[in-house]
């Protein structure tokens, strides 16, 4: 059974041999040449018209009954030789075809000797992965003594200083409340001055105040016993002059009488 391309491609190709000699000549170049130029980038030119191998290299092969589409030809009108040109030109395009597609493909020999170079350059490189990770461990291990040597050494530099300051500060602190004692004591002692001081100046001034008060008491005293005596001069004063000036008006009163 043929699918209806292959059939509309023996129908044109009938058709055209059909015609009149020249016309079939120049259709059969005419298609010969658009085919050419469709298939620019085959290697190999497709309508040769030689024989091809049907094997080509590697393990593909075209199995293609020729003799068969030879006879379906020339039942369908094509003479003989019209018939092995078009079947000749179809094994041709197919194997070009072929080229074209598995150009780039590989085969499963060729796969497995990759995948064996791959596996090669897989196992290098897991060997080469495990020698870098022993050094590098190694040199992890080497950098991490060092660190702990390091860092025992900080610890104890570091508890020396601690040890240094604490026993800076603590003398520090002794010194400092020695001398908090110092200036309490000394400030109650200049404060128990002061007071004992406030006490004798307030006592001297009390003293002084008492005798104030006695020279007042005293001069008034004195003032009230000096007014008295003034007083009484006062009084015999008044009375002499009264005396006296009754003793004149009476000497003035007898003269007259």
């Amino acid at each position: 059974m043929w699918s209806p391309h292959s059939r509309h491609l023996i129908s044109a190709i009938r058709s055209g041999f059909s015609r009149s000699g020249t016309e079939s000549v120049l259709l059969l170049r005419g298609s010969c040449v658009l085919v050419r130029e469709l298939s620019t980038s085959v290697r190999t030119l497709q309508y040769d018209l030689k024989k091809s191998d049907m094997s080509k290299s590697g393990n593909r092969k075209l199995f293609f009954d020729t003799h068969a589409m030879v006879r379906l030809l020339e039942e369908s009108g094509f003479m003989t030789q019209q018939a092995e040109v078009i079947v000749n030109m179809m094994v041709n395009t197919t194997n070009s075809n072929m080229d074209v597609t598995y150009g780039d493909m590989a085969t499963k020999t060729q796969q497995e000797i990759m995948l064996q170079k791959v596996m090669s350059h897989i196992t290098a490189v897991k060997k080469d992965m495990i020698i870098l990770e022993k050094s590098e461990f190694s040199a992890l291990l080497a950098d991490n003594e060092k660190i702990k040597v390091e860092l025992s050494q900080l610890r104890l530099q570091l508890t020396d200083v601690v040890r240094k300051r604490r026993a800076d500060n603590i003398l520090d602190l002794n010194i400092e409340k020695s001398r908090v004692k110092e200036m309490t004591v000394d400030f109650d002692r200049k404060l128990i001055g002061t007071r004992n001081e406030l006490m004798e100046m307030h006592s001297e001034q009390d003293r002084h105040v008492t005798e104030t008060n006695m020279k007042i008491d005293t001069e008034v005293a004195g003032l009230k016993t000096l007014l008295e005596a003034h007083k009484l001069d006062t009084i015999k004063y008044l009375a002499g002059s009264v005396f006296t000036c009754l003793t004149v008006v009476l000497g003035f009163y007898r003269i007259w009488m």
